[in-house]
């Protein structure tokens, strides 16, 4: 084959660490442009991204060019970044060390975007920690509580 063609939908999900409530409506919108502009930069198209105070969800194809940890590390060292230079009440921001990252079959893309837009809805009956064990078992990721949490 003379060509190589990809198309991988992948679900990423990190929080703030120590799950801080610090993305609040002020400033949520830009860092969801911003972390989609990442994307873009490095061919990885940014289809929805979401979440909630203490987190992001981005749902994203998966650029050839680059490995899923290399885009994760750019997404999160940009927009930390980013956000402290906006404001000094960001000074201490940081996201988690960790994240999650999930294949999503192009069929279940629609249903993947109309969750990540309704997480503000989600998040009135939901924590992130029981939202996140939902997906580790959903994926049947083996996991020990203590070692999810920073």
């Amino acid at each position: 084959m003379s060509q190589s063609l990809v198309k991988i939908y992948t679900h990423i999900v990190f929080s703030t660490k120590n799950r801080e409530h610090l993305i609040q409506p002020g400033i949520e919108e830009n860092l969801h442009r911003y972390l989609a502009g990442i994307c873009q930069k490095l061919d990885c198209h940014a289809v929805q991204i979401g979440g909630y105070t203490d987190h992001v969800h981005i749902l994203c194809t998966l650029s050839r060019k680059i490995t899923l940890i290399k885009l994760v590390e750019e997404l999160k060292s940009h927009s930390s970044k980013w956000i402290k230079a906006k404001d000094a009440a960001f000074a201490n921001f940081y996201w988690q060390n960790g994240y999650g990252a999930f294949s999503v079959n192009p069929s279940e893309i629609d249903r993947a975007q109309q969750y990540i837009g309704n997480q503000h809805e989600h998040h009135k009956t939901t924590s992130f920690k029981d939202e996140y064990r939902a997906f580790l078992n959903k994926y049947k990721i083996a996991f020990e509580e203590r070692h999810v949490w920073d």
